[in-house]
């Protein structure tokens, strides 16, 4: 977290006590809670992992936990108008919260879950955010490994459109892994 201003600790810190909230009833990822409580918009320092369809649940699909009018299944370019699936614990952030990637240059859109992030989040307070990669080919557990950065990155929460995107894809099987830049 070198470099985050204490104004993103105090972010991060206000999401932590915040975000005490459950997933709906339906999904049955993470036990009852209050509802969750986003922040109105802030920048905040998370975990970030990329995942596709070969380590989705269930494996080879496409298949998210919050299908709304946006995304019936995983996908997105990372522009604000097709935000790129990502999962996390729904108490941390609530399916549909929209996010900002900065070293991704990709908006992206809380869609699914992710069990790593379920657990991070009940038993540490871990903030964790898995961003769809893409479908399976050779290379896609290589590219998550080459995509997923070393520390918690700051992450902007219900950022304004007009931010710099990159909608080339994170993944495909014969162009491989776009490398952040």
């Amino acid at each position: 977290m070198t470099g985050l201003r204490p104004a993103v600790l105090a972010a991060l810190l206000a999401l932590a006590a915040a975000c005490g909230g459950a997933p709906p009833a339906a999904t049955g990822a993470a036990p009852s809670a209050p509802a969750p409580q986003a922040p109105a918009h802030g920048v905040v320092a998370v975990q970030v992992t990329f995942y596709g369809a070969l380590d989705n649940d269930p494996p080879g699909s496409t298949e998210i936990a919050y299908p709304n009018g946006r995304h019936p299944a995983a996908g997105g370019t990372g522009t604000n108008a097709d935000p790129i699936t990502a999962a996390s614990d729904p108490r941390e952030l609530p399916p549909g919260t929209l996010l900002y990637a900065p070293h991704l240059q990709a908006y992206l859109v809380m869609e699914d879950d992710c069990a790593d992030c379920i657990e991070q989040w009940e038993h540490r307070r871990v903030a964790h955010v898995d961003v769809w990669a893409g479908m399976s080919g050779p290379g896609l557990l290589a590219s998550e490994h080459a995509l997923t950065p070393d520390a918690p990155v700051p992450i902007e929460v219900n950022p304004p459109p007009g931010r710099p995107t990159d909608p080339r894809p994170l993944y495909t099987p014969s162009g491989g892994c776009r490398v952040p830049s």
